[in-house]
């Protein structure tokens, strides 16, 4: 069976699924260093979710493997389920099947999932016990932090693909998360991209030299032909009289 085929029939059923598809270690290591406004634009402007979700608290930076849940909203107990198939190096991805803000996730599903190396959480619901996760060093991107508690009755699925604040996330897919928000890189491009972000640096490097020599922008990226071409013209005021200050 294809994997688009098993993916598809995955969905039609509540289920558990276990896997080991990883991305490249190598370009999950290099596209947390660079951070998402980078990756992003080496992706050619694809992936992001959403800006609603933001991060618990600022400085936070991630980049790992996605194992994702599907949970009817108000109720958690799918990422109970689900930390089983969680590994090091890890970040749990966590979406509902209608819009919800309750707060699935807390400070003891914090707890279990460091200590299995789980690098952090992408939700597009709630979170709660903001204090302790930021006290624990645990990072989370929400749609919303609400102290409204949640049931453990409905079932979902674990490490099925799944939509994320807008963006398509499937297991085994990199997660890359900071300041700037979320992105989604499908692991069959991770290689790439993260290739092409080291470019982008390099070349983001050669522009920050020149402008801290005082080059302007203008000159580095040719747009003063862009402005001409789009009919912008400088003029100067007439006179040299200066207006006078209003009296006091």
């Amino acid at each position: 069976m294809s994997e688009r085929a098993s993916e598809s029939s995955a969905q039609r059923r509540h289920v558990i699924v276990r896997t080991n598809r990883r991305p490249d270690a190598e370009a999950v290591e290099v596209l947390g260093r660079v951070g998402v406004a980078t990756a992003h634009e080496a992706m050619g402007r694809r992936g992001l979710t959403h800006p609603v979700l933001r991060p618990i608290y600022p400085g936070a930076r991630i980049a790992g493997r996605a194992v994702t849940v599907l949970s009817q909203p108000g109720d958690n107990l799918m990422i109970h389920a689900c930390i089983e198939q969680c590994r090091p190096g890890d970040v749990l991805v966590v979406t509902t099947t209608s819009p919800s803000t309750d707060g699935m996730f807390g400070e003891l599903f914090a707890t279990q999932l460091a200590a299995r190396g789980v690098l952090g959480l992408v939700i597009d619901a709630g979170v709660r016990d903001v204090a302790d996760l930021t006290a624990l060093g645990f990072p989370a991107w929400s749609r919303a932090v609400s102290a409204q508690g949640t049931v453990k009755a409905t079932p979902g699925s674990v490490n099925v693909p799944v939509v994320v604040a807008g963006a398509y996330v499937r297991p085994g897919d990199v997660v890359v998360a900071d300041d700037d928000g979320v992105l989604i890189v499908p692991r069959e491009e991770a290689s790439a991209v993260a290739a092409a972000s080291v470019a982008r640096e390099a070349n983001e490097q050669e522009k920050r030299e020149k402008f801290q020599a005082g080059v302007l922008g203008l000159d580095v990226y040719g747009m003063r032909a862009t402005l001409e071409r789009l009919g912008v013209t400088y003029v100067d005021e007439p006179g040299d009289e200066t207006v006078p200050l209003p009296s006091a």
